[in-house]
């Protein structure tokens, strides 16, 4: 789960890190009463949706009058606004954050994730802030450095202070970037989040240590612990599919492909469109059923696929552990019928009461086109796509 920028923000605040003062808007009225409300000479017009590179994108201007305030926000407020991190038609935004200029000194990167191959959150730091770290990462990696995090003694004030001082942080300031690390390290763990980052985290002109921007990601797993933060979802953020998959407590995400794909298991899915791939199509979708589907969760799957106006083939590839294959086997058949599948189907089984699925479905009555294999589904499936242009 995502949260929005000015959210971030204030959440960070709770636990310490200095931030802008900022006000979030609805309106292009209330953007100009929260600049009247800040005060000052200088003000940041800043779209807020879940993506990153807002400000390429022209989603962040910056105003040196109400009037440009008005102006700026009157543009964006509404917009399509396209980054990297969108789709190619972009994100409307919805929602503003006002906030009060800074004098920028300097920008840097501060971001804490769970690094697979140690094990352990690991905090990132880079002199090259304001950019996106992924760029860095590739071209220039010696600027990023890191540290293992240890979940019982923290990040130690040494670790801390050395990361500062890596990152071009001077002696008068390192104190505030420790608290800022420690702080943000705190703010990783204590809301299980899988990641909290900081770009530009920013040395002004007098030396303080101020965070411009804030993204937190959250683990959905764990959000049963945390209700305040699950207040904070923005259903406007995310895919109408994705929305009505989660009530069923299906893993989907829209792609742009044309084959659906449902699958149980995370690992057999991703294999499950690397191999469409490999036969030349396009996956529409993620698709995890779980090990507890049943016919109303398998039913619910096609729903939501077939709403994508783009889909012209699926494929059911199961394999049959916890998750018996003549269980998916009803599902698929109570499922076709409910919804006058119309789409070519290919159905893959493997696994315990395999036969008893295949009889199953061939029993149906429905055109159903079965593979034994991976290679051998990914190929029908493909065929019959490109057949249904």
């Amino acid at each position: 789960m995502k949260i929005h920028e000015y959210q971030g923000k204030e959440l960070l605040k709770r636990y310490g890190v200095r931030v802008p003062r900022g006000i979030p808007c609805f309106s292009v009225d209330e953007a100009v009463k929260a600049a009247e409300a800040l005060g000052g000479k200088v003000w940041v017009v800043k779209a807020q949706i879940h993506a990153g590179g807002r400000g390429k994108g022209g989603g962040v201007k910056v105003a040196k009058s109400i009037a440009e305030v008005r102006e700026n926000a009157s543009r964006i407020l509404g917009m399509q606004l396209v980054t990297h991190q969108t789709a190619a038609t972009g994100q409307k935004v919805r929602r503003l954050l006002i906030e009060e200029g800074a004098d920028i000194r300097k920008e840097l990167y501060v971001g804490l994730v769970v690094d697979r191959v140690t094990q352990q959150v690991t905090i990132m730091a880079s002199s090259e802030g304001g950019m996106d770290i992924e760029e860095v990462a590739e071209k220039t990696p010696e600027l990023i450095h890191k540290v293992s995090i240890d979940p019982v003694a923290g990040l130690s004030d040494a670790d801390a202070d050395q990361l500062a001082r890596k990152i071009g942080i001077p002696d008068g300031s390192v104190a505030q970037a420790r608290a800022v690390f420690q702080a943000l390290n705190k703010a990783f763990w204590d809301t299980d989040a899988s990641l909290a980052e900081i770009n530009p985290l920013i040395l002004t002109g007098s030396g303080d240590v101020i965070a411009l921007d804030a993204k937190l990601n959250f683990d959905s797993n764990a959000l049963f612990r945390h209700p305040e933060i699950v207040e904070l979802r923005d259903f406007d953020e995310e895919d109408p599919a994705e929305i009505e998959a989660s009530k069923y407590d299906l893993a989907y995400i829209q792609l742009d492909g044309n084959i659906g794909c449902l699958v149980n298991g995370a690992g057999l899915a991703m294999a499950t469109m690397d191999t469409i791939k490999l036969f030349g199509g396009e996956p529409a979708n993620f698709l995890d059923v779980g090990g507890g589907a049943t016919a109303e969760k398998v039913t619910e799957a096609f729903k939501i696929m077939l709403r994508n106006p783009e889909l012209k083939a699926i494929l059911v590839n199961i394999f049959g552990g916890i998750m018996k294959c003549d269980t998916i086997a009803e599902g698929v058949v109570t499922a076709s019928r409910a919804v006058g599948l119309k789409v070519p189907l290919v159905v893959r089984m493997k696994g315990t009461n395999e036969d008893l699925g295949k009889k199953l479905l061939a029993d149906s009555g429905l055109p159903i086109i079965s593979a034994d294999t991976m290679a051998q589904a990914a190929e029908k499936v493909v065929a019959a796509a490109s057949a249904a242009r």
